[in-house]
């Protein structure tokens, strides 16, 4: 599996190439990561190419806008994932992108563990929802996207990361990394924090609670 880079700056580009690194356990080989400085280059090396499972766009380009060229690969690269990474930290983006298809979106300044996390996540199956769009002026359940709430539900019954792996069929690393991102959007500290978080803003019930 290849990883598509569409990104004109080069710094950010060496800076993917050593985070890539970790993606893979040791031992196993690295997805190859090929690049792009203009969206016409990324349509290009997609037709070509149909090893590239994930591209990674940022909203700035040469020649385009990043949310029009996300719509266009998700259009006719149905099977490509796609995440955001952007200097952009607005909330604004972040939910602009992830409507448009985007399987998640990282602001550059998040560094390179949440990025990989993230990519690792994506890659399962999974969107990351950064934490930036619990400031969005939309309500909480939107800062959670649908797989996190199916979590959440789990958490508040007290389940532990591989008893909702194994409910949800994920990973219990996936399951992980779902609460992490859960609890940072909450802002709360711990796992007993995040539940009284979600059962007081109505995300989810309360355990033994019915919803009428």
């Amino acid at each position: 599996m290849k990883i598509l880079s569409v990104e004109d700056h080069e710094l950010f580009r060496d800076g993917l190439r050593v985070a890539l690194q970790s993606l893979a356990p040791q031992g196993s080989a690295v997805p190859e990561l090929i690049e792009a400085h203009t969206g016409q280059q990324a349509l290009e090396l997609l037709e070509r190419d149909p090893d590239v499972g994930l591209v990674l766009i940022d909203l700035t380009l040469p020649d385009w806008n990043g949310l029009e060229l996300l719509r266009i690969v998700r259009a006719r690269f149905p099977t490509v994932a796609a995440v955001v990474v952007s200097a952009s930290e607005r909330a604004s983006d972040a939910r602009a992108a992830l409507d448009a298809g985007a399987s998640g979106f990282v602001p550059k300044r998040a560094g390179r563990t949440v990025l990989v996390s993230a990519i690792q996540l994506v890659l399962a199956g999974e969107v990351y929802v950064p934490p930036l769009l619990l400031e969005a002026p939309s309500d909480d359940a939107r800062a959670l996207s649908p797989r996190q709430l199916e979590v959440a539900e789990l958490l508040v019954k007290g389940l532990t990361n591989k008893e909702i792996g194994n409910v949800l069929g994920m990973a219990a690393g996936t399951a992980k990394t779902h609460v992490a991102a859960i609890l940072e959007a909450l802002g709360v500290a711990n796992r007993t924090e995040a539940v009284l978080a979600l059962v007081e803003r109505g995300l989810v019930d309360a355990p033994g609670a019915n919803r009428s």
